[in-house]
């Protein structure tokens, strides 16, 4: 576990730009039975640059630049809230465990999922131009 004055700016980054911090299991859960219909955007967060550097700045730009976006945004954060990421990676299966990663969910099913392993080396507009395709095709 990641000490929360270290993880602060890292997940500021999100909820300041309008993301639902998720902390716990039960939220987690809450959310996925309350929000059935629509489409939900969930970033697991990471300390790595990967996150830092691609993920959290590509997925703020393509929600800032596409004309369709999710209904909701949320985050869980990987080595801060231990137990809402593995209950938010069980509505991921069967993708295994990876952060950072971007799920997108329309009416209840996972409809895309971005892996860490295609963050790694793309640029934040790199992943902004994917999601805003993937954005367009389900929302």
């Amino acid at each position: 576990m990641y000490p929360e004055e270290l993880v602060k700016p890292m997940s500021e980054d999100l909820t300041t730009a309008g993301f639902e911090e998720l902390k716990t299991p039960e939220q987690v859960q809450n959310l996925f039975d309350e929000y059935k219909e629509g489409t939900l955007l969930l970033v697991v967060n990471s300390v790595c640059g990967c996150a830092a550097g691609s993920a959290r700045p590509g997925v703020k730009l393509a929600l800032q630049e596409a004309e369709k976006t999710p209904g909701k945004i949320t985050t869980v954060f990987a080595g801060v809230d231990k137990e809402a990421v593995v209950k938010a990676r069980e509505f991921m299966m069967p993708y295994p465990p990876s952060s950072p990663s971007i799920a997108l969910f329309k009416d209840g099913a996972l409809v895309h999922f971005v892996e860490r392993h295609h963050i790694e080396g793309r640029t934040a507009q790199m992943i902004a131009a994917h999601l805003k395709a993937v954005f367009e095709e389900y929302c």
